[in-house]
């Protein structure tokens, strides 16, 4: 017997990537509204029955006539409602339709009555309308019987090479408590851990390392090396012979040199005045570290005027392969469409390594099992003495 899923908002499979690789689970459909990620989707999962809909105009009677599916027969609902309406890095206008899609997450949850849902979004959710916009959609969900409970989880504390923040909504049909996942990895820059179980957090240089060094304009298609530690030991796993996207478009002399410059970590401010851009934000034209995990990864990882996503090594911004390998997306992983749409299939997606945490939370709380993890919203703990 497994545990039946359905996957809305769905993306390229990341926030259900940790179900759809356990064989105790099956996702039995999935709902993309964006053609070249539904696409990338169905390469990926091609068991799954993957609707191309509008979230509107998809309901319990496409799973009923296409696969018999009744009220009661899926276990786990997970989705990510489009973020850029929550977003701290966007405008958060309450008025775009996007930041209205939890309604469209509700009413399937009433049509289908899962044991479990999974609700993700990112952190700027929590400040919305000064954190009543988070307290409605808890209510909303709390009116139809669901037990809410809540966490920001930090993507690098489940081996991820990326500090990303995400707030993870659990929705159960019963009170018992939903135990979120323990972290796995610290950040040594804080300190010595009391918990000696946990390993330091994934570099971006760990998860990289592998990877041909090139230039702006340049792909590469050989490893640098055989895989140097588990982390690319897992990327590399049914790997294609060639690597596939590490590429980057050609770059104005002018910005070459600007990012010739920058330090490890560092800024336009690092740099000779002459290189300065004109303009742009705190956080943009600046270079990544090697020896930590990487920022939050955007759609605009190959846009150097963007936020931080200059290679720290290379004279260069992200490649698509590099973006992927970041949120934890496998080198045999598939992505469809132009430049730009594989980058937001990646940007928008949850990172592996947290799904997976997340899906064993899931697991152990169906089995009715106990484990060592996080009360939802309870005080940070405390990892340092």
């Amino acid at each position: 017997m497994s545990y039946k899923v359905i996957d809305l908002f769905a993306g390229v499979g990341g926030l259900s990537y940790g179900f759809a690789h356990d064989p105790e689970f099956e996702i039995l459909a999935a709902n993309e509204i964006l053609a070249p990620m539904a696409e990338a989707y169905s390469k990926n999962h091609p068991t799954v029955k993957v609707y191309n809909k509008d979230i509107k105009d998809f309901s319990i009677e496409d799973l009923t006539r296409d696969l018999g599916i009744k009220q009661g027969d899926v276990d786990i609902v997970v989705g990510g409602p489009p973020c850029q309406a929550y977003s701290t890095v966007g405008k958060r206008l309450i008025d775009d339709p996007r930041g209205k899609l939890f309604q469209e997450y509700y009413r399937i949850l009433k049509e289908l009555r899962p044991q479990v849902f999974v609700f993700e979004n990112v952190k700027g959710l929590l400040s919305m309308q000064g954190g009543e916009l988070i307290q409605t959609i808890i209510s909303l969900f709390e009116s139809i019987g669901y037990h809410m409970q809540k966490r920001l989880l930090n993507a690098a504390d489940y081996g991820t090479p990326q500090v990303r923040e995400r707030v993870i909504l659990v929705g159960t049909l019963d009170k018992r408590p939903f135990i979120y996942p323990k972290p796995t990895h610290y950040n040594p820059e804080l300190g010595t851990p009391s918990d000696k179980s946990l390993k330091p957090y994934i570099t971006l240089g760990e998860a990289l390392g592998d990877l041909p060094s090139i230039k702006t304009g340049e792909q590469g298609s050989v490893y640098r090396s055989e895989p140097q530690n588990e982390y690319q030991r897992l990327m590399r796993e049914n790997a294609p012979t060639e690597i596939q996207e590490h590429e980057v478009p050609k770059t104005n002399a002018k910005l070459v040199a600007l990012m010739e410059a920058l330090p490890d970590g560092g800024s336009p401010k690092d740099v000779a005045e002459e290189l300065r851009p004109t303009s742009g934000f705190a956080n943009c034209y600046c270079r990544l570290w090697w020896n930590r995990p990487c920022t939050t990864v955007t759609r605009n990882l190959g846009c150097v005027s963007s936020s931080r996503c200059v290679h720290p090594r290379d004279p260069r911004p992200l490649s698509t392969r590099e973006g992927a390998r970041i949120q934890g997306f496998p080198d045999n992983y598939i992505f469809c469409g132009k430049r730009g749409d594989k980058h937001l299939q990646i940007g928008n997606a949850v990172p592996t390594f947290l799904s997976k945490a997340i899906k064993d939370a899931v697991k152990s709380y169906l089995k009715g099992e106990k484990i060592d993890g996080i009360e939802p919203e309870q005080k940070e703990l405390t990892l340092f003495d």
